[in-house]
């Protein structure tokens, strides 16, 4: 390994003067850099913050029948629970299981000539066993939103544009999404999560005491992301890479299974913007477009700039289960 932290930003120097343009130049070494940051400063309530992880640790406490009233495959919108093995990253299983939540929205009727991405606008699935989830759930949502927004901002200033460049996309129709992860112990200590980056602007993370994400450096090792009590993990998704032409790049990372007997948990949130964003290119400072290392080029993992084609793909690919019960028609159109 050529490292074994991440940078620490403090978000609150973002709102002092004094400290604000030398916060901007930290965080943008950081996110250029390394992709991941730890970011503490950020204002949730430590109640809150303690109790996103109560109700996880409840919901995976319910009788698996009871998790499974709400299986992912009755959710054309890909949302609810998924069963470890059952969703894919690489196309391998991941060891874990989670509980997948949007925002709380009513489908939207679709025709023909439609983009297909605007049936992923639809309800979540609540655990009828645990009816405090929804509410604690849903403020956590409204948080990440507004901590997710913030960092956006931080981070357009710090790539010498407007606070509010990228407002634009991140209205009542945002769209957002989270996961509540439970990892089991494997002897193996093997793929929790295997290697991915995420596809929106930002994720940040919420993740518990125990060890296990690792974030890939430039010569392709692996930097520990070790939990730091009351922070955020913190990464740049490909969206920023498309904008910023590669000066921002959408880091791979993973997350090993923890040992056995050794239950990890975690909650990550991803900042997405409305399923219809096209993402344009920003005119970066000649400074830092020098220093743009272009956009990535994988067959296997296209970079779009059309974010909703790019979400779908990733939810089909993930999810071959829903996908085959609910999005027969767009495999066979693509096949």
């Amino acid at each position: 390994m050529t490292q074994t932290a991440l940078p620490l930003i403090d978000l609150s120097r973002f709102r002092d003067p004094r400290e604000r343009e030398a916060l901007l130049a930290e965080l943008r070494r950081a996110a250029h850099d390394v992709g991941f940051f730890h970011l503490t400063g950020h204002g949730v309530p430590d109640e809150l913050m303690t109790g996103i992880f109560e109700v996880t640790h409840r919901f995976f406490a319910l009788p698996v029948e009871q998790r499974r009233e709400i299986e992912n495959v009755r959710s054309p919108q890909f949302r609810g629970y998924t069963a470890t093995g059952h969703e894919l990253t690489g196309g391998t299983p991941d060891r874990r299981e989670q509980l997948d939540i949007g925002p709380e929205r009513e489908p939207v009727p679709t025709g023909p000539g439609d983009p297909p991405w605007q049936r992923l606008i639809g309800p979540n699935q609540w655990p009828a066993a645990l009816p405090e989830l929804r509410e604690v759930v849903l403020a956590w949502q409204a948080e990440m939103l507004r901590v997710g927004r913030e960092v956006l901002r931080a981070l357009s200033a710090a790539l010498g544009q407007p606070e509010d460049h990228f407002d634009t996309w991140f209205d009542a129709d945002a769209s957002t999404h989270l996961k509540l992860v439970h990892y089991p112990g494997a002897a193996d200590r093997g793929q929790g999560v295997g290697a991915h980056k995420d596809y929106g602007y930002l994720a940040l993370l919420h993740q518990d005491s125990i060890a296990g994400l690792q974030v890939q450096d430039a010569a392709g090792g692996w930097i520990d992301a070790d939990p730091v009590p009351g922070t955020f993990v913190v990464n740049i998704g490909e969206l920023l890479e498309v904008a910023t032409g590669g000066y921002l790049t959408a880091t791979r990372h993973r997350v090993r299974s923890p040992e056995p007997g050794v239950d990890r948990y975690s909650v990550p949130f991803f900042l997405a913007p409305r399923l219809d964003a096209v993402v344009e290119p920003l005119e970066l400072p000649a400074e830092l477009a020098a220093e743009a290392r272009g956009i990535s080029a994988d067959p296997d993992n296209p970079l779009l700039a059309a974010y909703g084609e790019k979400a779908l793909l990733g939810w089909l690919r993930s999810h071959p289960e829903v996908a085959r019960r609910w999005w027969s028609d767009v495999l066979e159109a693509r096949s």
